[in-house]
């Protein structure tokens, strides 16, 4: 290999390396367009949350139904759902089957943090949504990988709720996922 034929491919590696870099989908706060779907990106300061635009409470309070008030951190401490063995395996099986080989060597070591808000009535999942720092890879993710965990988690996932759990105008449930382990 000449100097001319290497020099252009050190060049190419730096500019390869660099458009790498840029693919930051989610620097700011912005409404993303899908195909058939819009998702919404809020991000404040290095923290992007990414949720169905369509959706029914991620904006919203957890409120009791019975009383009006807010929930307090003692609700959390009081369980909301029946005990059961399977849902969070089937839970980060879904996140972590929604990303490539390729994605997952480069999301390693990388925490995302995932949100349900079920319905108190039904267990059902009705709305999910993704929070990562928007400087790590998780923020070179297509909107669509997120949305194929939403369809995943609502259609195969479901909770019975307490009857303290049925309290409230939702129930929220999060974790945080290496999506490689």
């Amino acid at each position: 290999m000449n100097m001319k034929t290497f020099i252009s491919f050190i060049v190419c590696l730096c500019c390869a390396t660099r458009i790498y870099a840029q693919l930051n989908l989610y620097k700011e706060t912005k409404q993303i367009q899908g195909e058939g779907y819009t998702y919404q990106c809020k991000v404040i300061g290095i923290i992007a949350e990414l949720y169905n635009a369509n959706q029914q409470f991620v904006e919203k309070d957890q409120i009791n139904r019975n009383t009006g008030e807010y929930s307090s951190i003692k609700d959390s401490y009081t369980p909301q759902f029946e005990s059961d063995t399977w849902t969070r395996p089937k839970c980060y099986s879904i996140v972590s089957n929604a990303f490539s080989e390729a994605e997952k060597q480069r999301l390693r070591g990388i925490r995302l943090q995932i949100s349900l808000y079920i319905h108190p009535d039904t267990g059902k999942v009705i709305d999910v949504s993704f929070a990562f720092s928007n400087r790590d890879n998780f923020s070179t993710i297509p909107v669509s990988v997120y949305h194929k965990i939403e369809l995943e988690l609502k259609k195969n996932i479901w909770f019975v709720p307490t009857e303290h759990g049925k309290q409230f105008n939702y129930i929220l449930l999060w974790w945080s996922q290496e999506v490689s382990e």
